[in-house]
């Protein structure tokens, strides 16, 4: 009788908005689980929750040595070389033949850098960025973006699918993060687009909540308009979880590479302009949201819709 194959061991280290429920599903579909997170409390208490098949180890070091695979969720991709080869860090845990998978929103030369660290040990290495927000992470309908050698994109596939809803192979380590930052300054651009659409329209008379129902059932429909206008700015929550800073960030990624490859980008290369300036003055945790209310201050109007008043 065949047995089944062994469930690898995994660990994860940052356990945010986004790695707290992505653990939570690795924990539902079996794994066996060594938690790490800046706030050690945090992970204690994650791995109480998760019972016997969880463990909250010391160092990233100790994450290694405990698991087959590692997964980070961590801002960028100095964060994720800082876990690697710190004192105490994954490789003074790592042997060979285990493999690094980061799920962070990360620079593509970086990630490429610390897969050539690892590479020296032996040790493999995946990127898989997200989109999808904390809903998706909670509900399991993440979309992954990655990068990294056909056998070991079939290895932690288990996992992406344990996570997400769709998995895109992008090509070479780095191809995922490549990815990620592109997609977010699309994003970028179509939020600048449709708050300054809605600032025009209200000015003009509009009711922004029915031009946002226009908008999705027309050629400007986006993620923004179906996500972000009645939910957080209408509504005046301006709550979303993935923090402002973090795009500025991506879109500074995505003009490096644009830069590298020596194409001229204006319209990326003011849109970076723009969100730089809208994050002056913000405070750090500042939601991506307050991209909108920042087009209401350079306007002087307030997107609001009668309905809601």
């Amino acid at each position: 009788m065949a047995t089944a194959p062994r469930i690898p061991s995994v660990g994860f280290i940052g356990l945010g908005v986004m790695g707290e429920p992505m653990a939570g599903h690795l924990a539902k579909a079996g794994h066996r689980l060594a938690l790490f997170d800046a706030r050690p409390r945090r992970a204690a208490r994650l791995a109480a929750r998760f019972g016997a098949a969880a463990s909250a180890p010391h160092s990233p070091a100790e994450v290694a040595r405990a698991s087959d695979i590692v997964v980070t969720m961590v801002p960028d991709g100095q964060v994720v070389r800082e876990l690697v080869t710190q004192p105490g860090g994954l490789l003074e845990g790592f042997a060979e033949g285990q493999l690094l998978l980061d799920t962070s929103s990360s620079e593509p030369w970086l990630t490429r850098e610390t897969g050539a660290r690892l590479a020296e040990r032996g040790v493999a290495m995946v990127d898989a960025p997200v989109s999808g927000a904390q809903w998706g992470a909670q509900a399991a309908e993440l979309v992954f973006m990655v990068g990294g050698a056909a056998r070991d994109v079939a290895r932690v596939r288990p996992l992406l699918d344990a996570m997400g809803k769709s998995v895109f192979h992008l090509g070479a380590l780095g191809s995922g993060h490549a990815m990620k930052c592109l997609n977010n300054l699309v994003t970028a651009v179509n939020f600048l687009a449709v708050a300054e659409g809605l600032a025009i329209g209200t000015k003009q008379g509009l009711d922004p909540a029915v031009m946002t129902d226009v908008l999705n059932a027309s050629t400007g429909m986006s993620w923004v308009s179906q996500t972000h206008v009645r939910q957080r700015i209408l509504s005046r929550r301006f709550d979303d979880p993935f923090k402002l800073g973090l795009m500025v960030k991506d879109i500074g990624i995505a003009s490096d590479l644009a830069r590298e490859s020596q194409l001229p980008v204006p319209v990326s290369g003011l849109v970076q302009q723009l969100w730089r300036a809208a994050a002056q003055g913000t405070p750090a945790d500042a939601s991506v949201s307050e991209i909108a209310r920042w087009v209401e201050r350079l306007t002087g109007v307030e997107i609001a819709s009668p309905a809601s008043a």
